[in-house]
């Protein structure tokens, strides 16, 4: 239905329609205007009841809106991105070591890192974030795509099978070098990690197996549904539909799982071997992803290969050379 035109109610007729004398009073009485005067229409609204709500992205309502710029982000992340670069390595196997205080014994598993050396630096003023570009590995360079080629020989280490970015807080995490190799004494016994990597693949299992859902009634009258989940999803109550994100059967594993402050009980530098409490995801010979825990204070470990600790080389009388250790071991 179209809009009523508004009644104009108190003003005059047309002019046209008026006596001549009338005109003639008006003329006189009239002020003089350079333009002709708009009747204006006033507009019925309701006034909001409701305060204005706060900015989402504030952390309370009395604190100003936090900066949606990419630094105010990084200042944001600050406090939970590492110091220092993070390593590589592969995952061979568990164990079980004693503690010699406690007595105890726990279950571990043991790491090998395979020739880490950073391949790139990152940038914030060239690519935004500061990071570290690690490759560990040994590949054929003729199994290596040119790019990548020129890359490499650009750092001047030899082609690697895994490259990966490990975030840091600032340049100061930086001040390992391009080209420079990192062994298993960047990290110290005692301290927590974090380690993340690709978990094993089960393929397309059921609800029972991989929710862990009880499975229905195994009593007389139940027939070929032992191990079923069961209904999907209500009728009226629900909308006649099954819910976004309801738990099905479908495909388990194979996917990116990061297990946190899992501590470093024994480092070997000279064969790259480092232990760790617990378990770790994905299958042997994995490759893994190892950084400082984010959830423990940080480590007071070297920043750069010049403040590891030298290796030390025991000599035989004879002038031999008899094994090759470590200061921290």
């Amino acid at each position: 239905m179209p809009p009523k035109t508004p009644l104009n109610w108190g003003l005059l007729p047309p002019p046209f329609l008026l006596p001549s004398s009338t005109r003639c009073l008006l003329q006189q009485n009239a002020p003089q205007r350079s333009r002709p005067a708009i009747a204006y229409t006033s507009v019925r609204t309701i006034k909001s009841t409701f305060k204005p709500k706060p900015d989402r992205f504030a952390h309370h309502p009395s604190k100003p809106a936090l900066n949606s710029t990419s630094r105010a982000a990084l200042e944001r992340k600050a406090h939970s991105t590492p110091l220092r670069t993070g390593l590589l390595a592969l995952k061979k196997g568990m164990t079980a070591v004693y503690d010699p205080e406690t007595g105890k014994r726990a279950a571990c598993t043991v790491l090998q890192l395979d020739r880490n050396e950073v391949v790139a630096h990152k940038r914030r003023d060239a690519n935004g974030y500061w990071a570290v570009q690690m490759g560990a590995g040994q590949k054929e360079a003729r199994n290596v795509g040119r790019p990548m080629l020129g890359h490499f020989a650009g750092a001047g280490v030899s082609p690697k099978r895994w490259v990966a970015e490990f975030k840091v807080r600032d340049e100061a995490g930086l001040q390992v070098a391009v080209g420079e190799s990192v062994g298993a004494n960047w990290f110290t016994p005692g301290q927590w990690v974090d380690i993340k990597a690709i978990s094993r693949g089960m393929g397309f299992a059921g609800g029972m197996k991989r929710h862990g859902f009880s499975g229905q009634p195994a009593s007389h009258g139940q027939s070929l549904m032992h191990r079923g989940m069961g209904s999907a999803g209500g009728s009226q109550g629900s909308g006649s539909r099954v819910l976004p994100g309801k738990r099905m059967p479908g495909k388990m594993g194979n996917e990116s799982v990061t297990v946190k402050n899992l501590k470093v009980l024994q480092i070997d530098e000279p064969n790259g071997i480092l232990v760790v409490n617990g378990c770790v995801p994905g299958p042997k010979n994995q490759i893994i992803r190892v950084q400082d825990a984010r959830g423990k204070p940080w480590p007071e470990g070297p920043m750069s290969t010049a403040q590891l600790a030298p290796a030390e080389i025991l000599v035989n009388p004879d002038g031999a050379d008899v094994a090759t250790t470590t200061a921290s071991s």
